[in-house]
């Protein structure tokens, strides 16, 4: 598996990182102090994210691409 690191401070070379953040914003806005929010709130949000079809995991969902991962281990 190979590994890439993108140079501090060029958002551009974490795309993927980039839209996820902004899915977040979705629910939780930029200046929201994330420590008064419920940790229930912030599990059923990221719930609903990983089970959301990602153009980069060829219309999969981080879920069903982790399940099949971790179902051929094994």
């Amino acid at each position: 598996m190979q590994f890439y690191f993108p140079e501090p401070h060029q958002p551009w070379q974490r795309g993927t990182n980039e839209n996820t953040n902004g899915l977040l914003r979705e629910y939780f806005p930029k200046k929201q102090d994330l420590t008064e929010i419920k940790p229930s709130l912030i599990r059923d949000k990221a719930l609903i994210l990983n089970q959301r079809p990602r153009k980069c995991l060829n219309w999969k969902s981080p879920f069903e691409v982790y399940f099949d991962i971790s179902l051929h281990l094994t």
